[in-house]
């Protein structure tokens, strides 16, 4: 059927586990406080409800990373125009990424049925924010390590400055090049996702607090107030470069302009918000409303995916419009569906889909899949590399098989480096001294 009942209670679904900071999230408790037993004389502060974790959301990533992987390489997997039209979405879709990055950040540090942040999980601002930059950078630091040598090597044989390459050096490290149009997409090229998600954690502290305290009504208002100051800056750029796609074998003609239409942190912050909004939507339903019928996920998510054909039809407005207008609004319908749907007592089929093991499995690949594709698809296409290494870029028959590789390494790496229990303990003491060296840079003290 089309809709079900949801469970008066979230707590048969609760499975606690130590969540992830990774920039795609994912969606857990938290690490639960270890204390002593309070003094008889103490009277013990009640529990509020506790948070499930909602495995669905951790396998929506996959849905996302796997075409905008796709996406990148494309044009050496098919010479079908009308395909490459329809597969050559990455810049709709990484709006998603941005939104369950939001989603899960306020899931995990605001208050489940109150509207309040999580007090102790904002207490040092300065940590929180370090915790979270310290959930993706070992991984981007060690990735960009080991290919920086081919990196610097393409840019001899274009005779680059040495001034340049040590410029994007900098930037990449730093994760600053999605401030810089004509450098966002330097080196690593999908990592400008990265640059614009620090600056959007950055603001955490601040705009996390602020959404939490308001009314279901405040939000529905602040999140149409988003949407259209996004939307307007799409307009703003359409009508300066194009209302509609630009020709897929053709580079833009105003460039910069783009770049500073999908890759300005500005723009990540507000549809990171967006994605804070609507799960705070969620979290304030009350058991009368959780007892209403929802609406069957699937629905939001083919509208969502449908959005991509518009390419192949007369209202073939460009990404940013899509993006802005249609996909982001119905993705993030999505995920509040599907977020209320995996607490009913029977699901709908998307939602177990998508809470399956492989799903969640494969949810979990995504940071690893996104950090690896760029590097691993310059060996195989790069021309200047591919040349040099194999006499040629790849044939379309290759794809599936450079898949599969970003596949097998992603795997490799999420077993044996995200999850390694001493590379987190590392991470977790480089934020505590970062957070110590910058102690009241995110709060205004008398």
């Amino acid at each position: 059927s089309a809709s079900r009942r949801s469970s008066p209670s979230p707590a048969r679904t609760a499975r606690h586990t130590r969540p992830s900071v990774l920039p795609f999230g994912t969606m857990g408790e938290g690490d639960a406080a270890v204390a002593k037993a309070p003094p008889a004389e103490i009277v013990a502060k009640p529990k509020g409800p506790s948070k499930p974790r909602i495995d669905c959301i951790d396998g929506c990533r996959f849905a996302l990373v796997m075409p905008i992987v796709v996406a990148h390489f494309a044009r050496f997997s098919t010479s079908n125009k009308t395909a490459l039209k329809i597969l050559t979405q990455e810049n709709v879709l990484v709006g998603g990424f941005f939104v369950i990055s939001g989603y899960v950040a306020a899931y995990t540090s605001t208050k489940l049925g109150e509207r309040a942040a999580d007090e102790k999980k904002l207490a040092k601002p300065e940590l929180f924010f370090w915790q979270k930059v310290m959930g993706y950078y070992p991984l981007h630091f060690v990735t960009l390590s080991v290919f920086t040598p081919m990196f610097v090597q393409v840019e001899r044989w274009f005779k680059t400055p040495w001034t340049t390459t040590l410029n994007r050096a900098f930037l990449s490290f730093s994760m600053l090049q999605a401030w810089f149009p004509k450098e966002a997409e330097i080196w690593n090229q999908p990592t400008w996702f990265l640059s614009a998600l620090t600056f959007s954690n950055l603001t955490m502290p601040a705009v996390l607090p602020a959404v939490a305290k308001l009314s279901k009504d405040g939000l529905k208002k602040v999140f149409c107030a988003l949407t259209a100051v996004s939307l307007l800056q799409k307009i703003s750029f359409s009508e300066t470069s194009r209302f509609h796609v630009h020709n897929v074998t053709k580079k833009d003609t105003y460039p910069l302009i783009w770049n500073l239409t999908r890759f300005h942190p500005f723009w990540a912050l507000i549809e990171m918000t967006m994605g804070i909004v609507a799960v705070r939507e969620v979290m304030l339903d009350t058991p009368e409303e959780r007892k209403k019928e929802t609406v069957d996920p699937i629905y939001y998510f083919v509208a969502a995916y449908s959005t991509l054909l518009l390419r192949l039809t007369q209202f073939d407005f460009n990404d940013a419009m899509v993006r802005a207008t249609l996909f982001v609004p119905l993705y993030t319908k999505f995920l509040t569906a599907v977020h209320r749907d995996c607490l009913a007592p029977n699901p709908s089929p998307i939602t177990r889909f998508f809470g399956s093991k492989m799903m969640t499995y494969l949810g979990g690949l995504a940071f690893p899949m996104f950090i690896l594709h760029g590097p691993i698809g310059q060996i195989f296409y790069k021309k200047a590399l591919a040349t040099r290494l194999w006499g040629k870029p790849m044939p379309n028959s290759f794809f599936p098989a450079y898949l599969a590789i970003c596949l097998v390494c992603s795997h490799f790496l999420n077993e044996n480096f995200v999850k390694n229990k001493k590379v987190g303990q590392m991470a977790g003491k480089v934020a505590q001294w970062l957070a110590s060296k910058t102690e009241g840079m995110l709060q205004d003290r008398a």
